[in-house]
C-alpha cells in the first residue's frame, strides 16, 4: 500500500511531476508544443507510477492527451462543412475538464476514479 503523501520522496516527486504535466496541458490550449512534452513526460514516468494512486492520474492524462488529438482531428476533418466548429468546441470545453478535474483530484492526493 502506498505511503502517506509527505512520507515517501519518490512519490511526492511524481506528484510534483503530475501537477507539471498538468499544468503543460493546460498551456497548450494556447502553445500546442507543451502538449507534446507533457505526453512524452507521461510516457517517460508511467511505469514508475505503478501501483501507487498516481498511476490513475498519468493514466488520465495520457488519455486526455490522445482523446484530445483524435477530437482535434475529426474537427478538422469535419470544418469544411462547419461541424468541425462545434466538435472542437466540445472538444475544448472537454479538455478544459479533463486538466482541472484531474489537477483538483491530484491537489487533494486522492487518486482518479471513473
Amino acid at each position: 500500500m502506498d505511503t502517506p503523501p509527505g512520507n515517501d520522496p519518490r512519490l511526492d516527486s511524481l506528484k510534483t511531476l503530475s501537477a507539471v504535466i498538468y499544468a503543460l496541458y493546460a498551456l497548450s490550449l494556447f502553445s500546442g508544443v507543451t502538449a507534446i512534452v507533457a505526453i512524452v513526460l507521461n510516457t517517460i514516468k508511467r511505469e514508475e507510477t505503478r501501483g501507487t494512486w498516481l498511476e490513475s492520474h498519468f493514466t488520465w492524462q495520457i488519455r486526455t492527451f490522445w482523446w484530445g488529438l483524435l477530437w482535434f482531428i475529426v474537427g478538422a476533418a469535419t470544418w469544411f462543412i462547419l461541424v468541425g466548429w462545434l466538435v472542437w468546441g466540445v472538444a475544448f470545453v472537454w479538455f478544459i475538464y479533463r486538466i482541472a478535474h484531474g489537477w483538483l483530484k491530484l491537489n487533494d492526493g486522492l487518486p482518479i476514479t471513473v
